[in-house]
């Protein structure tokens, strides 16, 4: 079993999740995997790494798929005993043009971007080693999205107790008041990338909660941050950040230093811990 440490990145083939293996392959030491669902797409972006001089390794991982995750997870536990660093990047946000209905775009955008991230949380994070970081990579879209949301749902989705449960019960709702057509009526905002979003930035402060009732002696860090408006194929050309600065806050994060005691289940955003 290698003692090396190892960081791994969800949905690292293009846009910020490349950006982030290329800092990381830059500032980490130990091993960096980039992870992509598609393993041609994935092997072209770490050769493109490699042609930069730098050392990333790849596994494929589809997030929306529990036993590729699993995979992962045996691989993991068996060549390096855990994890140190985890950013889950991995996302999917329709084109505000698209013409898929609204209840279709909830559903898909709510599988990938909460259920899958939880799914991998769920199954990664009890490999996450003492002095470990973990990164779930939200959006501003989520705060603006909860401040459009009633008033009964910020308070659920703000209050300090609020269990995984009652989170999934939650998102689940919304994708069914979708297609029955009283999302509006029943207090959402008109954003299923948003609230998909509330989900994993509160997920991320229930998981924190946990570390902390759970294994507070192994001072892992786990955050929630916004990478800004980033020129990816998802954000489009004309945003203000270039993938690689996009990519700092989550880096930061995921390199907060062995000794750091915060931030701890913060929504994080030019480095600076934004209020939720």
């Amino acid at each position: 079993m290698s003692s090396t440490p190892v960081a791994v990145v969800t949905g690292g083939n293009k846009g910020i999740g490349f950006a982030i293996v290329r800092a990381l392959c830059k500032q980490f030491t130990g091993d960096v995997y980039l992870t992509a669902r598609d393993p041609g797409r994935g092997q072209t972006a770490v050769t493109k790494l490699q042609e930069e001089g730098l050392s990333p390794l790849f596994h494929q991982l589809d997030i929306d798929n529990l036993q590729s995750i699993r995979t992962l997870r045996d691989f993991l536990k068996e060549k390096y005993g855990g994890l140190n660093v985890l950013v889950n990047n991995a996302g999917i946000a329709f084109k505000v043009a698209d013409t898929t209905p609204f209840a279709t775009q909830a559903e898909v955008t709510m599988r990938t971007n909460f259920f899958a991230t939880r799914d991998v949380c769920m199954e990664l994070l009890p490999l996450i080693k003492p002095h470990g970081r973990v990164v779930n990579v939200s959006s501003m879209v989520s705060a603006s999205a909860l401040a459009r949301c009633s008033q009964d749902l910020q308070r659920k989705f703000r209050s300090d107790t609020i269990t995984d449960e009652e989170l999934v019960k939650l998102m689940t709702k919304f994708v069914e008041d979708t297609k029955n057509g009283v999302h509006e009526k029943e207090g959402w905002p008109n954003t299923a990338y948003g609230v998909s979003k509330i989900g994993v930035t509160v997920l991320s402060r229930i998981q924190a909660r946990m570390l902390n009732e759970e294994r507070k002696a192994d001072q892992i860090l786990l955050n929630a941050c916004c990478p800004g408006w980033v020129r990816t194929d998802m954000a489009g050309p004309s945003a203000t950040k270039s993938p690689d600065e996009g990519a700092e806050t989550p880096v930061y994060l995921a390199l907060l230093a062995p000794g750091a005691d915060g931030p701890h289940g913060q929504f994080v955003s030019e480095k600076k811990v934004q209020k939720q």
